[in-house]
């Protein structure tokens, strides 16, 4: 892997951002939609369930965070991006760039309704997907934000991942998602509307005396009834400081003192 001179890739209000892992590095840009905790926690949950060389799909990559991680943490044997909004596709293109890294991660531009040839029906062990959260409103100013896309069901509802990842999954393939908890019971009944059986569930509390704000989930397409619920994983503890799963998680040190 030969990495560039990220100066020469930068643009105006552009910075990198360095991951901490295997010294990769990403390129953000705060008019966009910046990648958040959620990412890193569905490529941790990602890759403690998958082994060996797999072919993974990433739908909606904004500037291609996922795939990036998910090549720090995992055996892939390829990884694509597939996002709908063209800044985001050149912008994640360009940080494949200066990590050396675009024969390993190839980045699309397309509509998971459409997604063009280069998205083989049956061919990926893994789907993941950090969705938009919030469902779409028609009274939504400026709904061809890039924030507002990123944040709303407007070009990207839960349905279109579940036909997307029956269609493309190969038999038995895994669909990956992090979703907030209230949207759960949604999410399951449509999972097993499209034969996407839900195998593992994992709750995200950003403290223990909070409620869950978010929910990591694994379904098998083909998959048989039987559903295991993970530990809780907490993010701060009572101090304010991150748990010690977190600082894992980020491959970060510890505090010494403070721990969950």
């Amino acid at each position: 892997m030969e990495t560039q001179n990220v100066d020469n890739f930068l643009k105006i209000g552009e910075r990198i951002e360095d991951l901490g892992l295997k010294n990769l590095k990403i390129i953000q840009n705060p008019e966009f939609f910046c990648f958040g905790m959620d990412a890193v926690l569905l490529s941790w949950f990602v890759s403690k369930h998958t082994k060996g060389c797999i072919d993974i799909i990433d739908l909606g990559t904004g500037t291609g965070i996922i795939p990036l991680l998910l090549y720090g943490k995992t055996k892939a044997r390829s990884i694509t991006g597939l996002e709908i909004q063209e800044p985001l596709v050149e912008m994640a293109r360009r940080s494949m760039v200066i990590n050396g890294l675009t024969s390993q991660i190839k980045i699309l531009h397309g509509d998971i309704k459409n997604p063009g040839e280069e998205v083989v029906p049956n061919h990926y062990d893994v789907v993941v997907s950090n969705p938009p959260y919030m469902r779409a409103d028609a009274g939504l100013k400026n709904a061809r934000d890039t924030k507002t896309i990123s944040r709303h069901e407007i070009l990207c509802s839960i349905e279109d991942i579940l036909i997307f990842s029956k269609r493309m999954l190969k038999d038995r393939g895994r669909l990956f998602l992090v979703h907030r908890p209230e949207r759960l019971a949604d999410i399951i009944s449509l999972m097993r509307e499209y034969k996407i059986e839900v195998k593992h569930l994992q709750f995200v509390y950003p403290s223990i005396h909070k409620q869950s704000n978010l929910v990591l989930i694994e379904g098998r397409k083909g998959g048989r009834a039987g559903l295991k619920t993970e530990a809780p994983l907490i993010v701060y503890n009572e101090e304010g400081q991150y748990c010690d799963d977190i600082y894992d998680i980020y491959g970060m040190k510890k505090p010494e003192q403070g721990d969950c």
